[in-house]
């Protein structure tokens, strides 16, 4: 399942594998100047080659290595001879995603992408019309980064930025990197947000913002009945209720418990 939407110059593909005619997660993919930013997971593969068309892509960024961003890789690059261009520490996961072990419901919604070439991105990427400055954004994962394009006031932040309000965290994800990499997305003059999930936003810094706050809040109150010899789980129960559904189908991996974790353990280093 595609939907593609038009937003000024950048072309949105929002996809998801189906299951009884239903999106089971979506994530996004932009086309702007020759330049592809994520291609969605192996489900959509076929699909998403087929929506693409005409269109010429020249360079592929992966914002991050996760197999929702990374699975048409292959395909891009072998229909149009792209470079693909990713962070230091996703390129060797790239070139052999195998080497990621993922859990059987990453499985189900997303699959395993093919292995692709690609080159370390540097400080900046030049397309034809287009200069996009590249901002390391850790926390969602290691290698994660965001690009950003001053004249236009464009953000491509990838998982950086997700919508509404956190009761839940992957294991591996660290909460104060994810804090301050939103932080820093908000001191760069920008007009519009193209997130990960693809639902635009077009006040990005009071978006960021507005997120920064809640989970700084968030933190506060973690740390507070911490402090005063809560246990995780009744902090967890107290400021988020019982755990989503998406604790039991992940076995865990995206839970109530992680982020509370997080905000105990990790530091923004």
């Amino acid at each position: 399942m595609i939907y593609v939407e038009q937003v000024g110059e950048v072309t949105k593909f929002r996809m998801a594998r189906t299951f009884m005619g239903r999106g089971l997660y979506f994530t996004a993919a932009y086309f702007v100047d020759g330049l592809l930013i994520d291609t969605g997971c192996a489900h959509t593969v076929s699909e998403f080659m087929n929506t693409l068309g005409s269109r010429y892509v020249r360079f592929i960024v992966n914002t991050h290595s996760h197999e929702d961003h990374i699975g048409a890789n292959k395909a891009v690059q072998t229909k149009f001879g792209a470079q693909i261009l990713a962070h230091s520490e996703a390129v060797p996961i790239l070139a052999d995603p195998s080497t990621k072990r993922l859990r059987p419901y990453q499985i189900v919604m997303w699959g395993y992408p093919q292995s692709s070439t690609a080159t370390v991105i540097g400080e900046e990427l030049e397309t034809e019309h287009h200069k996009f400055r590249v901002i390391h954004t850790p926390g969602h994962s290691p290698d994660h980064i965001t690009l950003y394009e001053p004249d236009r006031g464009w953000i491509f932040s990838g998982d950086t930025y997700v919508g509404g309000k956190d009761k839940a965290l992957r294991a591996d994800y660290n909460i104060w990197q994810i804090i301050e990499s939103l932080r820093n997305l908000a001191s760069v003059d920008s007009t519009l947000l193209f997130p990960g999930s693809g639902t635009t936003r077009d006040n990005p810094r009071e978006e960021l913002l507005k997120k920064v706050h809640y989970l700084e809040e968030t933190g506060r109150k973690i740390k507070e009945l911490h402090s005063r010899g809560w246990s995780r789980h009744r902090i967890r129960r107290k400021l988020f209720g019982p755990e989503m559904s998406i604790a039991y189908y992940t076995l865990g991996n995206f839970s109530g418990k992680n982020l509370v974790r997080s905000y105990i353990e990790d530091s923004s280093k």
